[in-house]
């Protein structure tokens, strides 16, 4: 059993009811349990900044699956939810349906082609930190140690909670 982190992110159409739907297909997945999720977090677009503001959240999974099979009904949960992607990848940061990305999974280092855990970013992203360090406050990051020293070296005073009856 792995304890596997994922990120949450909406900026189409009705977020907060997307991110709830995502929710709930998580805690469907075969040989897994939805532990806990954040709560909802508006957040300024990073990387592109030229679209609306995004709704993020973070979900602890208990799974079997290895990390691969995770991947895959994480992708298969987008695309449900509306999400295409371009083979060029063009559209990689721009606005989205719904976006998940496994961002830990246990203490496992996974550098293979299209899945790299840690989240490659996390470390400097504090739309993921926040949420991340409301549900595992003792989170670390390998290869970068504790998460809350991660957020401390960056601002994060764009991220905004949202009431906690938003998710």
């Amino acid at each position: 059993m792995h304890t596997a982190y994922i990120g949450l992110g909406s900026n189409l159409g009705d977020s907060a009811a997307v991110l709830r739907a995502a929710l709930r297909a998580l805690g469907r997945l075969p040989r897994s349990r939805l532990l806990r999720a954040s709560r909802l977090y508006r957040t300024p677009a990073w990387g592109r900044t030229d679209q609306p503001d995004f709704l993020n959240a973070v979900a602890a999974l208990d799974t079997e699956l290895a990390a691969t099979e995770l991947l895959a009904a994480m992708l298969e949960i987008e695309r449900e939810a509306g999400r295409s992607r371009l083979a060029d990848r063009s559209d990689r940061w721009g606005p989205r349906t719904l976006d998940l990305d496994l961002l830990l999974y246990g203490a496992a280092t996974i550098d293979a082609p299209g899945l790299h855990v840690p989240h490659p970013h996390l470390h400097e992203r504090a739309f993921a930190l926040v949420p991340l360090l409301e549900i595992a406050p003792d989170a670390r990051i390998p290869g970068c140690g504790a998460a809350r020293d991660c957020l401390a070296r960056i601002d994060a005073g764009d991220v905004r909670a949202l009431p906690a009856d938003n998710l």
